[in-house]
């Protein structure tokens, strides 16, 4: 019994990560562990029921930059193919956690994660040297990955050609920009119509969209979608020919052609660069909103 509980222990500790200088465990992995049936859902329907208990310092949602970090960490490319970030929970909140999950195995798991967090602590203390200089590591490999990749992004998505029949390509590419946002997006399309609501769905980030009165946009569909997902703020205004995303007020993109239509015609999407150019927009932009 003893040899299998260490077994256990071992296995857990490598499902601990550290995040902003936490000690956290994966709902997915958590979901496993306690044998949730409905995998994550069970976990996120019991914290949800019981919110009051789960402050921030207990359970949060990973960045996209965390996410990246950790799959560095895990060293895996999807962790279970997950399309939104995941939930990790603290020492506290997994403790929390198991006193309103309800499985055969909650309290045996339990005890297991704790023992492991405990054994994860003093291995941190008494190879607290080791562990600083291979984290020093990780990190300037992680900067170094990652201004790679910014290189790289930045050049493929300085400018962009789609011909007609690239529909996917076009959407994808649109919807890979708009999910780069952590705070805000703000989206300028004259002809708006509720396929652009699709686009929107799975964004997380405050949306303000400036379209025209003649968008087929309807009020009754903004507010559907409202009702739902609380983030969508619709402006009238008739002053703007072309297209624009604006992402978090720091990276401007050019769109040739409305949403509602990617991939039925040539179009480009250019990233704007020059400063003077932005300001000006995004000034224009802030008197409207």
């Amino acid at each position: 019994m003893n040899d299998l509980l260490i077994t256990e222990e071992l296995k857990i500790e490598n499902m601990i990560y550290e995040v902003r200088g936490k000690q956290v465990m994966l709902d997915s992995d958590l979901a496993k562990l306690y044998e949730c049936v409905n995998g994550t859902k069970s976990i996120n329907l019991a914290v949800n029921r019981n919110i009051e208990r789960f402050p921030k310092d207990f359970y949060f949602q990973l960045t996209n930059e965390e996410y990246k970090n950790l799959k560095f960490q895990s060293e895996t490319s999807s962790h279970g193919g997950v399309r939104k970030n995941p939930y990790v929970f603290t020492e506290q909140g997994i403790a929390m956690l198991a006193s309103v999950i309800r499985t055969p195995v909650a309290t045996k798991i339990s005890i297991a994660i704790m023992r492991a967090f405990v054994h994860m602590r003093h291995y941190i203390l008494e190879n607290k040297d080791i562990y600083q200089s291979l984290n020093n590591i990780n990190n300037k490999l992680i900067e170094h990955d990652e201004k790679i990749n910014d290189i790289f992004s930045a050049f493929n998505k300085k400018e962009k050609l789609f011909l007609p029949g690239e529909t996917y390509d076009a959407y994808s590419e649109i919807v890979d920009i708009l999910s780069d946002a952590k705070e805000e997006v703000i989206i300028i399309d004259s002809y708006a119509d509720k396929k652009l609501l699709d686009f929107l769905r799975n964004i997380q980030a405050a949306i303000i969209l400036i379209t025209s009165d003649k968008a087929k946009l309807s009020a009754v569909e903004s507010r559907k979608f409202n009702k739902q997902y609380h983030n969508l703020r619709v402006i009238k205004n008739n002053t703007f020919h072309d297209r624009y995303f604006i992402i978090d007020r720091n990276r401007f993109f050019h769109i040739g052609t409305s949403l509602n239509y990617a991939g039925d015609k040539v179009f480009t999407i250019n990233k704007l660069e020059d400063t003077i150019m932005k300001d000006n927009l995004l000034n224009y932009i802030l008197k409207i909103i």
